[in-house]
């Protein structure tokens, strides 16, 4: 039996998780590239009984999983993945597992890098002094100002607490958002266009779906105010890109900061590298060293389990 671990970049796979503890007739192999290419990955992983993925730089769609004639296990990070075709892999055979979500605080963290980094002018800030110079750019305070959170679950409620921490107004909203849920987090319930209208700072941590997709349109954005910052730490799509591109252009907004993109890796000419206020991050939002070594020792633990017959943390084709 062969076993393929792909896109360990950061090449952790082996450092935080012992494979060598599997059954001596597995064979493990690593490879540390970015495996984007569809028939590169095809003729890769074709001879593979076990695939483990990270997150979502290989689309297992049905063009790869019908060249994947030996693929009986995929595990990937967390609990869902974009990139997985559900329906195809079931139909298939194959086992999908997943993992927990490790540290979750890593896109908390992010979320509020974002935050600060602009409100503080700190990547301006950072390149002057470099360049001799002192002090190009005034910054604004968050304190009595009003975070605007789209979506308070795991993410957006922790999201929510550091703002309140720092003296912020947070209001809330989402398409399911309770009374409950913003009472236990001492955050105000608002409707949709009012909480883009009152925010200072306006934060993303929904879930791309086919009722987020496009979610913050142009209309959304022109209801925000011209010294509002947009944060994505969610998902690309859930952000109309052209309407904030333009919005960035004309200082319709102030800023954005983004972690995440339509298409990821970014690409090398794409307009928002160019825009002087954005600060952009490579979709690091949970890609932390604590939550790769959490991952990977529980793809370990997955593999195990399904050679056990007993698989865990099954991920099944929505009914």
């Amino acid at each position: 039996m062969r076993l393929a671990i792909i896109n360990d970049y950061q090449k952790l796979a082996e450092e935080t998780a012992d494979w060598g503890t599997l059954p001596s007739d597995i064979t493990v192999d690593v490879f540390q590239d970015r495996l984007t290419d569809g028939a590169e990955a095809a003729e890769l992983l074709a001879p593979y009984d076990i695939v483990v993925t990270a997150r979502e730089e290989t689309r297992f769609d049905q063009a790869l999983v019908e060249q994947l004639p030996n693929l009986k296990l995929l595990v990937t990070h967390g609990q869902r993945n974009a990139a997985l075709d559900l329906d195809a892999l079931a139909d298939q055979g194959v086992t999908v597992t997943g993992t927990g979500y490790g540290f979750p605080n890593g896109t908390v963290e992010t979320a509020w890098g974002l935050i600060l980094s602009l409100a503080k002018h700190i990547p301006l800030e950072d390149q002057g002094m470099r360049h001799g110079e002192w002090g190009l750019d005034l910054p604004r305070g968050l304190t009595g100002k009003t975070l605007g959170v789209l979506g308070l679950g795991r993410l957006g409620g922790g999201v929510a607490r550091v703002g309140l921490a720092l003296d912020m107004e947070v209001i809330a909203w989402s398409q399911n958002l309770t009374d409950e849920r913003c009472a236990e987090l001492g955050v105000t319930r608002v409707g949709k266009d009012e909480l883009f209208k009152r925010s200072d700072v306006l934060s993303v941590h929904v879930i791309l779906g086919d009722r987020s997709r496009g979610l913050v349109g142009a209309k959304e954005i022109g209801l925000m105010k011209p010294t509002a910052w947009l944060i994505n730490t969610s998902r690309g799509p859930i952000v109309d890109e052209a309407a904030m591109i333009e919005a960035l252009e004309s200082n319709q907004i102030a800023g954005a900061g983004l972690d995440v993109y339509d298409i990821e890796p970014l690409p090398a000419g794409h307009k928002l590298r160019t825009l002087p206020n954005t600060v952009l991050t490579p979709h690091i939002g949970g890609r932390t060293y604590e939550n790769f070594a959490a991952r990977y020792q529980d793809s370990l633990e997955d593999v195990r389990a399904w050679l056990d017959g007993k698989p865990v943390r099954v991920i099944a084709a929505p009914a």
